[in-house]
């Protein structure tokens, strides 16, 4: 039987769970050049703060803005893997007409599986339920083709725009956006990525 997964919000009693996959993800050295934080600062974080992050779906950030992290919780697991750990997460904000997507992690026993396309189109449902949100933006780092690579598949184009990356490797993280666009005729958005595979470990 293989991995069945369930895309979700978080809720304010998952910050365990939560505070687990950051960790994991900090700790990951594939994924470590998309986080600004450190491993070691994440775990000097205090508990308040995993719960504070976990209960944003349903509070609102500390800040008032609209904040979300979307997970990929395993429902239904093969004999050698735990049914309650979560596979992969995303976190999505609302800052003005612009909604970020950043956190992005998947564990590497769970990539190939499309959970990155399947998280990316729940923040893209969720951010455009914000009607003044007119695109989406995360940043890559220049060094991560991967992930790249995945994001280009979506729809995401180059703005032009980038920032200095603030630990190793240091160097620059470009940014990348995805516009709303007006529905079709069926209803749906034409930059849906419903349908695009995603590569193994692409962030």
């Amino acid at each position: 039987m293989s991995d069945t997964y369930e895309i979700r919000e978080t809720r304010g009693e998952d910050w365990r769970r939560l505070k687990e996959l950051r960790l994991a993800a900090l700790a990951d050295p594939v994924s470590d050049v998309a986080f600004y934080e450190t491993h070691e600062a994440g775990l000097a974080q205090p508990d308040s703060l995993w719960q504070q992050r976990a209960a944003q779906g349903e509070e609102g950030g500390s800040d008032g803005r609209p904040i979300t992290t979307l997970v990929a919780e395993v429902v239904s697991a093969e004999a050698d893997g735990p049914a309650d750990r979560w596979a992969a997460m995303l976190v999505v904000y609302v800052e003005g007409s612009d909604a970020w997507i950043v956190a992005v992690y998947t564990r590497p026993e769970h990539r190939g599986a499309g959970l990155g396309t399947r998280l990316f189109r729940a923040a893209q449902k969720w951010a455009w339920s914000y009607g003044e949100v007119e695109r989406l933006l995360l940043h890559v780092h220049e060094t991560n083709d991967r992930a790249r690579d995945f994001y280009q598949q979506l729809g995401f184009v180059a703005t032009g725009e980038s920032d200095a990356h603030p630990k190793p490797p240091y160097g620059h993280a470009h940014v990348y956006e995805l516009k709303r666009r007006p529905l079709t005729r069926t209803g749906s958005d034409p930059a849906d990525p419903a349908d695009r595979a995603d590569p193994a470990g692409a962030r």
